[in-house]
């Protein structure tokens, strides 16, 4: 199992219960896994898949998620495709006759395939040894983004009885844990359950007063990286970009009211880094694999915890520092209230009426938010300092007296720095970025394709220039070292000379 770990994706050890679900999924066992973002979910179907004869048959809600994954998988040496909307007749063809011919191990599909027939037969001829439900969360109705396509799935455990499937979501309450099993019929699946703490996050809310402004110095205070913004409406997004845009931010809106080809490719552009900072309704981001986002903040209340934490868990997906911030404001409570009333389902009322409070009372917490967190989750978290919370670090600025003349400067996070590495060589970081920018638009990737940034900082911290050295930074297996290693070898060699 290392050994095929560092060989297609360059990682020496395991991350935390990965080892004991890649061993149990191998085994041919069902099982549901609850692990945050950036908690290494994709690896405990893409090891079984390599580590098993057959095929792993995934299901992705969207096309851009699996896209990049198939593309990451590719670029490893992993015999890898996808089939969605986007692919024509004959592109379909020949994919499946590759999985038929068992040419590929992983294959990526969107739960809508499962309506078709010809789909549905076709499963019936592949050589599969797995179903893997990604974001299996969108299968409950009490789930933040329920998918009513997701339960076409219903059928799998009918359709293949001794199949193992595992299921996987980065957010699930217990009741919709329970909801996963039932729906995905899996009577007695064993449930890894891992942290919800995402140490690497920092959590803060901000008063909403001067909200353009403070917007504006947070970005600021990113030099130059990714940042998503959520509002709460299509015109909060346009009108925010337009302002932007006259700072000269590099900013891109999503919602679902732009024209389709318009929002893919604003969306292509931010995971490109061809736009740093995109601003958005809840319509974007789940599945979004971009590792480096630094910064999210809400600049309106979210409809619930759970949306909350989901959205929040698209920063700083690769373990580095990153921000989440909340903009407060009671105002936006009665907007919510006043959609809120309108809704005539008298249990989806009581359940948006619910939402409301947890999120209204995270934001006015005095005590650790990661705690509160945690414990909505089911988690225990008994330390009693995080330093790592707005509440935690310095008194919360909401909570700050309001006849107080004492004035308190806002939780600012430390910089983003490797845990084990504050000297790493910016300047050289720097260049490696570009050599990595540069090289995806080649290939047309995303650049986090090619290398992470916490790979980048390991090598201008490291500064390998031979092959053993360069093998031995994480994130490098034998596939990347052969395509870029002396590429970036040879641009470490040109700084250090």
């Amino acid at each position: 199992m290392e050994k095929t770990l560092k060989q297609y994706f360059g990682y020496d050890t395991f991350r935390p219960l990965q080892k004991d679900i890649i061993e149990h999924v191998v085994a041919g066992n069902d099982a549901v896994v609850l692990m945050p973002t950036g908690g290494g979910k994709s690896m405990c179907f893409q090891l079984p898949a390599l580590l098993s004869d057959g095929l792993t048959v995934v299901v992705s809600p969207l096309i851009s998620l699996m896209q990049d994954q198939v593309s990451s998988l590719l670029q490893n040496g992993v015999a890898a495709a996808y089939i969605n909307s986007t692919l024509t007749s004959a592109e379909i063809a020949t994919i499946s006759a590759q999985a038929a011919e068992g040419t590929l191990k992983l294959l990526y599909i969107a739960p809508e395939r499962f309506a078709v027939k010809e789909f549905t037969t076709l499963l019936y001829t592949l050589p599969i040894r797995l179903f893997a439900i990604d974001e299996a969360h969108c299968i409950s109705e009490w789930g933040h983004d329920f998918r009513p396509e997701y339960r076409n799935l219903r059928r799998l455990r009918v359709s293949f009885p001794t199949i193992p499937i595992i299921a996987l979501t980065a957010t699930a309450t217990p009741q919709v844990r329970d909801d996963i099993m039932a729906e995905l019929r899996l009577p007695t699946p064993r449930v890894f359950v891992s942290s919800f703490n995402r140490a690497n996050l920092s959590y803060e809310v901000r008063p909403k007063v001067k909200s353009f402004e403070t917007i504006l110095a947070l970005i600021e205070e990113c030099h130059g990286e990714s940042v998503i913004i959520y509002c709460q409406s299509r015109k909060d997004v346009t009108n925010l970009v337009d302002k932007l845009k006259e700072r000269g931010q590099s900013v891109a809106p999503y919602h679902a009211g732009l024209d389709p080809a318009v929002r893919r490719s604003n969306q292509e552009r931010f995971i490109r880094d061809e736009v740093l900072i995109i601003v958005a309704t809840i319509a974007f981001g789940m599945g979004i694999d971009k590792p480096d986002v630094r910064l999210v903040i809400h600049q309106s209340l979210p409809k619930s915890i759970e949306g909350y934490y989901q959205e929040t868990g698209r920063a700083g997906r690769d373990g580095l520092p990153a921000r989440c911030v909340l903009l407060f404001s009671l105002a936006d409570k009665f907007k919510q209230l006043f959609f809120i009333r309108r809704i005539e389902n008298p249990h989806e009322k009581a359940r948006a009426e619910a939402n409301l409070d947890h999120v209204l009372t995270y934001g006015e917490l005095t005590t650790c938010r990661r705690a509160f967190l945690l414990h909505y989750f089911g988690e225990a978290y008994t330390v009693v300092n995080c330093k790592n919370c707005d509440c935690c670090m310095g008194l919360s600025p909401l909570a700050a007296p309001t006849k107080s003349k004492v004035v308190k400067t806002p939780y600012t996070p430390s910089p983003s720095r490797l845990p084990d590495d504050v000297a790493h060589d910016e300047d050289l970081f720097s260049i490696l970025r570009s050599v990595r920018t540069t090289e995806a638009a080649k290939r047309g990737v995303p650049p986090y394709i090619i290398f992470g940034d916490k790979t980048l900082r390991e090598m201008a911290f490291q500064r390998p220039t031979t092959d053993t050295a360069f093998l031995a930074i994480s994130g490098v297996g034998r596939m990347k070292l052969e395509q870029f290693g002396e590429l970036f070898m040879t641009a470490i060699i040109n700084y250090n000379t």
